[in-house]
């Protein structure tokens, strides 16, 4: 089967004032916590191990019972570190390692495909992605990243700034899974990586994880798209919620999620 690391550290600061006191997981959407969608989701999969890495408001998310583990960095690194920050747990992992931000909900239907994927590396990517950045951005290639894919779906570049929609094949989502017998190399991977050089333009604590993805396809790793159509949400903004939350109101919700 498959275990589980949930990215929960930053502060959301786009979410305020809701996210004064709380961190960004535990913001409410449809009256259930972004959290509690998400672990919901992940044990109707019979992923029932899960790790959170927590980092602002950590007491409230190990409050609910989690193992966990600290980016007590938080405030200045990116997801790279947060997920390395559960070092231990990845190292211990003898099944296939799930990796999901903690700011994004997703259709069951849309793991299974995931859970179902051979690459050594697959990530959700979404093909019908406009659909969901129209409704979030009024310019969506303002915020949308490239996404280019070979004939068998593999995944040859992702997360550069796109002049165009040309090579925006999907998008990427924030949830990927890696094979169990390549969770060793992927950490050694990142060990071995030169720490004084930037990263697309950051420095190594500040890494984005489409950068080290990058890296790890251009060191000829297998990484494979799950494609999808659809089917999930990011919530990053207080306008996100108010606009999912009136969608859901209005019964028009249920091509990214059913409540």
């Amino acid at each position: 089967m498959a275990k589980a690391i949930i990215l929960a550290a930053g502060q959301g600061t786009r979410l305020r004032p809701i996210t004064n006191d709380i961190p960004k997981c535990l913001v409410p959407l449809m009256g259930e916590t972004l959290l509690e969608r998400q672990v919901a989701t992940l044990h109707s999969q019979d992923v029932t191990d899960i790790h959170i890495v927590t980092g602002y408001r950590a007491d409230q998310i190990e409050a609910l019972g989690f193992d966990t583990s600290l980016n007590k960095d938080y405030e200045k690194t990116n997801m790279v570190e947060s997920l390395f920050s559960a070092l231990e747990f990845m190292e211990s992992c003898d099944e296939d390692l799930i990796i999901a931000y903690g700011d994004i909900i997703y259709k069951k239907e849309n793991l299974q495909k995931l859970l179902s994927c051979c690459g050594e590396i697959a990530i959700m990517i979404d093909e019908e992605w406009l659909s969901l950045w129209s409704l979030r951005e009024e310019n969506p290639l303002d915020d949308a990243e490239t996404l280019v894919l070979n004939s068998e779906e593999y995944i040859t570049e992702l997360g550069k700034k796109p002049e165009n929609y040309e090579k925006i094949q999907g998008q990427y989502t924030g949830l990927l899974k890696i094979r169990k017998n390549k969770i060793q190399e992927f950490i050694s991977f990142y060990n071995d990586l030169d720490r004084t050089v930037d990263y697309d333009g950051n420095d190594f604590l500040n890494m984005y994880m489409t950068s080290f993805i990058q890296l790890l396809i251009n060191a000829n790793w297998k990484v494979k798209a799950s494609m999808v159509k659809n089917g999930w949400l990011e919530v990053d903004s207080v306008d996100d919620l108010t606009t999912y939350e009136d969608m859901a109101s209005k019964g028009t919700l249920e091509k990214y999620f059913d409540k």
